[in-house]
């Protein structure tokens, strides 16, 4: 029966995006725009209006298919652990880096493919307009136009379209609660990127579209007349420049040399993605406006969810702090709330500031810990200083009682359904620096001692620029270097930037001077709740099912009282009220749609805190890690320590390839762009030179 239900969802699913892909595709032509008006005629006699059709053909699939989605995955979680080895292994080759460039970064097939089609259906989408385009030449009112002049201001306008394809798929792989990409095994970091190349290529043809339009008003000289134009009906010239600016504003204060060094400015400004998004519906007008809906209606859920799931503080149990000014928080949580491994959560500390998210991997394990978990964080920037000064001051101060405990808010975690690496026979693990944090992750699930999590090699490579660093595997090491673990280990430490010692790996953590601050609780000062995490998939299909409905009442509901929708006697009514009043209207009913489901998740949340999460406990403390020595040892684990140089990726695998004998490794590689690259290409080279395949898998550590 289960087996059953997957795969009737499945089937629904492929149906629902493929109908979806379609309609885009079949968009541009002659035959879906005569088809279209047809209906449309036809729909506007009826009680939702032109408005409801636009909704349930452009927008309504891809709720669908997060609804489906979720309800899929949910039921999927049962079946996905017995799932065979090589069940999974059949599509792992194309997660394998297939293009290693500097200038590209590193492109894997299945985003060289998706690329591809995209790129295809811009291509197609643009040139089947300009083709209609240039058939007919329509002189527009007021404007006495060349040949090459018309031809040229309708190129700028169809640049408008490919930057609402771009819209409508840019905020898809930002969603952290409604993420529809979970369904193809993409976690919260890694889709990022996607969403980073959509708003580069959507900026860009929105550049096209404003550039272009201006050339023309210039050369008949109706710049100044034109782009103040606030018009009734049709296309709101002031609101799409707004809207071009306001873009831009965020796509520069986004690039890496402002967002690494001004996380704040980066931050603020790319909350103008509302004024951004208010202004493309004044512009561009309902119609095309429910073609880019369906991210905007999931994403205006899934951060209402979020803010709602994230108001209950939590406290810092303790904090061990590291000579490298790298700090491990160790929080509380409900001992119901089970993570996979390389899961991240969203902090926020109140005391540093009221509206920063940051987002840190989770280093421990759900596995292991039952009423803990634990993040790292390099303290660097303002943010990470502030921290890290705050922490400090709370251990050294001798007025420590009135620092403590620190209030925090806690978001997610986020992460895979799925543990990755249960598909393979061995274990590549890739760090540099704090890159570390995600790889402790699965070093904690590979510790619990469980037999199901893994049977076979471990490699570890850590590469990092100073000795005091090393300190950073001290959390999970002891652990995975008990003697009664029957894991094969080998762990390699590079120190890039320092000479040769005297000193092993083991006497560098051993000797090396760790200040260690345990951080208690005070039952007077601060109530809270340990976190329990988000609710689950079936709710958030509710969820998004119950705002689809009433988004539709509500608009049902001002159509037929403003606009007298669904009465032909008034039909004519209708064009007679301007366009931005649509859109308000259309605004408006979203706004309240949402209001509704907020208040229905917050009920929802306040009796959870009620009667289902755990208070903390009086009093909590985290004991410490014993300390490594060589009877921790077994004759299968090796610990080695190189200094001055940096990891030859080939040659550890090549290594790697003779001591594994043929066996499925998983790589899996967590540090700078460099250093991903060069470990991407030893895979490639590998993969071809020998039998052995290496599945590459690249884990970021920031956004």
């Amino acid at each position: 029966m289960a087996k059953a239900s997957l795969f009737i969802l499945k089937l629904l699913l492929i149906l629902v995006s493929t109908a979806w892909v379609s309609l885009w595709i079949l968009k541009p032509t002659e035959v879906w725009t005569r088809t279209w008006k047809a209906a449309e005629e036809k729909a506007s006699a009826s009680v939702f209006g032109y408005n409801g059709l636009c909704f349930a053909v452009y927008s309504f699939p891809v709720v669908v298919f997060a609804i489906f989605g979720f309800v899929y995955l949910e039921q999927k979680k049962q079946k996905e652990e017995g799932k065979s080895r090589q069940e999974r292994r059949c599509l792992a080759f194309l997660s394998n880096p297939l293009i290693v460039k500097s200038s590209l970064g590193i492109l894997s097939g299945i985003e060289i493919l998706g690329v591809s089609l995209f790129i295809i259906f811009l291509a197609w989408t643009f040139y089947t307009r300009i083709a209609n385009d240039f058939r007919k030449t329509v002189q527009i009112k007021d404007f006495k136009l060349a040949v090459w002049q018309y031809r040229m201001l309708r190129v700028a306008t169809r640049f408008g379209l490919l930057t609402e394809a771009c819209l409508a798929l840019l905020l898809l792989p930002v969603l952290r609660r409604m993420a529809v990409f979970r369904l193809l095994g993409l976690q919260f970091e890694v889709s990022v990127r996607y969403h980073t190349w959509l708003g580069t290529a959507m900026i860009f043809f929105a550049t096209l579209h404003g550039a272009g339009t201006f050339f023309i008003w210039g050369i008949k000289h109706r710049i100044h007349e034109e782009m103040w134009r606030w018009q009734k009906v049709g296309r709101i010239y002031v609101a799409g420049e707004i809207t071009l600016i306001t873009g831009l504003i965020i796509w520069v204060t986004s690039l890496p040399q402002i967002r690494r060094k001004c996380f704040e400015v980066f931050y603020y400004t790319h909350h103008l993605y509302i004024v951004f998004l208010v202004f493309f519906l004044f512009h561009g007008g309902d119609r095309h406006f429910y073609m880019v809906f369906p991210g905007i209606f999931l994403f205006a859920i899934d951060k209402l969810l979020r803010i709602i799931e994230s108001r209950p503080h939590t406290r810092i149990l303790s904090a061990r702090i590291f000579p490298s000014k790298a700090i491990e928080l160790i929080l509380p949580k409900d001992p119901r709330l089970k993570y996979t491994p390389t899961s991240v959560i969203f902090v926020k500390i109140p005391s540093i500031s009221e509206f920063q998210w940051h987002p840190f991997s989770l280093t421990s394990s759900s596995s292991v810990d039952d009423h803990t978990m634990s993040i790292m964080i390099k303290c660097e920037g303002w943010w990470g200083s502030s921290l890290y000064n705050l922490i400090s001051s709370a251990a050294t101060d001798s007025e420590a009682d009135q620092l403590l405990p620190i209030p925090i808010a806690v978001e997610g975690p986020y992460g895979p359904a799925t543990l990755e690496f249960l598909r393979y026979n061995s274990l590549v693990l890739v760090a540099g620096g704090i890159g570390i944090t995600p790889i402790l992750s699965i070093l904690q699930e590979i510790g619990s001692g469980n037999r199901n999590v893994f049977p076979g090699r471990v490699q570890i490579i850590f590469a990092t620029k100073r000795s005091q660093d090393v300190c950073m595997l001290n959390p999970v090491l002891s652990r995975l270097l008990d003697s009664k673990l029957k894991i094969h280990l080998k762990l390699k430490v590079y120190v890039t930037q320092e000479k040769q010692t005297n000193q092993t790996l083991l006497e560098m953590l051993d000797h090396d001077e760790v200040s260690v601050t345990q951080l208690r609780n005070f039952e007077s000062k601060f109530s809270g709740y340990l976190p329990y995490g988000p609710e689950n998939l079936y709710w958030m299909a509710a969820i998004a099912a119950s705002a689809s409905i009433l988004f539709m009442l509500f608009l049902a509901s001002f159509n037929h009282v403003f606009l007298h929708t669904g009465n032909n006697k008034k039909s004519s009514s209708k064009d007679k009220t301007p366009s931005s009043v649509v859109d308000l209207f259309l605004l408006c009913s979203f706004a309240m749609a949402l209001v509704c489901v907020a208040l229905i998740a917050a009920v929802r949340r306040w009796k959870c805190l009620r009667k289902e999460m755990l208070p903390f406990a009086d009093k909590e403390s985290i004991a410490l890690k014993p300390r490594l020595t060589e009877t921790n040892l077994s004759h299968d684990q090796e610990l080695e320590v190189h200094f001055g140089a940096r990891p030859n990726f080939q040659d550890i695998f090549a290594e790697f390839t003779k001591e594994s004998r043929g066996s499925y490794t998983g790589v899996f590689i967590c540090g700078p762009e460099s250093m991903k690259e060069s470990v991407a290409l030893a895979c490639q080279l590998s993969s071809k030179a020998c039998r052995p395949q290496f599945s590459f898998h690249s884990l970021n550590f920031s956004l």
